[in-house]
């Protein structure tokens, strides 16, 4: 992520310069285009698709089960609507952080290009991460997963979710699509675009397949550690789906419970996690060696520095002594040569 010079000249209109300083009233003016459709009767049932989830189900009250009537949701073709006018919110909500928060953060600090790319995508992550903690704990304290475990493969395939479980993938899943435009309109640099575009896939990768295959593990990712994921995705797709007595695939159920796809799903799930892990090893290893090779080269510069200043006095001693022993005569010689 480049840093970003204003500058007073206008650039052409639709010209690159232009789209990167104005992105964010660009995609602000689309989005409001489909906000806008919902107000008139003739675009409303096309806006909808966008700005709402779709494919609910409306089950009735009983008496065993709940009083009210619960509206649940399911996945369809229509929910890549969804999710792009999400993705422009979520490139709107990226430019006031980046400009509002960010941006005076770094004028006070003075970090050089390297440092200042690091913390401009350091702070949108620890946003973005900190917000889907916070929705995540939410998740399972309502759903009741911490304190029923068992529920995350009980009753598969989970053909019906929640609201706001559906919301929450919606979001994660158009979050991590705006960060592919965000490359553009950050003026990112060649060498971190490869970096980058892995990790967003791999996100992509993780959640889409949570989203289709219909497993409510996923949920969890971002509230627990490396350790318990690996651990309950092992008690999940190991013994709790391993157990369960439909074990065919059927498309029409959405049933993906085979041991192809257990395997598949698990193995993925450890490859990422030791993927992170082995970057954040070399990371810290590299760390270490540039610090504990930068501590010798200062104390030897010190050395040559100390070294120096004592061979310039040396040398203008000596300098003294040559001038005194070959220039004027000394009061002492003077003496000799009168006596």
């Amino acid at each position: 992520m480049a840093i970003r010079k204003k500058s007073n000249k206008n650039p052409p209109v639709l010209s690159h310069e232009f789209i990167v300083q104005n992105h964010a009233d660009i995609v602000s003016c689309m989005a409001m285009i489909f906000l806008l459709g919902l107000m008139f009767e003739i675009t409303a049932k096309a806006a909808v698709i966008f700005v709402t989830l779709q494919y609910n189900v409306t089950i009735p009250a009983t008496e065993e089960q709940s009083a009210e009537t619960i509206s649940l949701y399911y996945y369809g073709i229509k929910d890549l609507a969804t999710i792009f006018f999400y993705m422009l919110v979520a490139i709107i909500i990226h430019a006031i952080i980046q400009e509002y928060v960010l941006d005076k953060i770094n004028r006070k600090m003075h970090f050089s290009k390297t440092k200042h790319s690091k913390f401009n995508e350091s702070g949108q992550l620890s946003a973005f991460y900190l917000f889907s903690c916070v929705w995540g704990t939410s998740i399972l304290v309502s759903e009741n997963y911490i304190s029923d475990p068992t529920s995350l493969w009980r009753d598969y395939p989970h053909t019906l979710i929640p609201f706001q479980m559906k919301f929450f993938y919606i979001l994660q899943l158009a979050y991590w699509f705006h960060a592919f435009p965000e490359l553009y309109f950050q003026k990112t640099k060649k060498e971190d675009i490869f970096r980058q575009i892995v990790y967003i896939g791999l996100y992509l990768f993780h959640i889409a397949g949570a989203y289709l295959l219909k497993f409510s593990l996923w949920a969890v990712l971002f509230v627990l550690g490396r350790l318990l994921t690996l651990i309950l995705s092992v008690l999940t797709f190991g013994f709790g789906l391993a157990r369960a007595e439909d074990q065919q695939l059927n498309f029409s159920t959405g049933n993906f419970n085979i041991l192809a796809v257990r395997i598949s799903v698990l193995a993925s799930i450890c490859m990422t996690q030791a993927f992170m892990m082995w970057k954040f090893i070399n990371f810290q290893l590299r760390r270490w060696r540039e610090h504990s090779s930068s501590q010798p080269q200062s104390v030897k510069k010190k050395f040559v520095s100390a070294k120096g200043k004592t061979s310039r006095k040396e040398r203008e001693n000596g300098i003294n002594g040559t001038v005194t022993s070959n220039g004027a005569d000394s009061p002492r010689s003077r003496k000799d040569k009168s006596s």
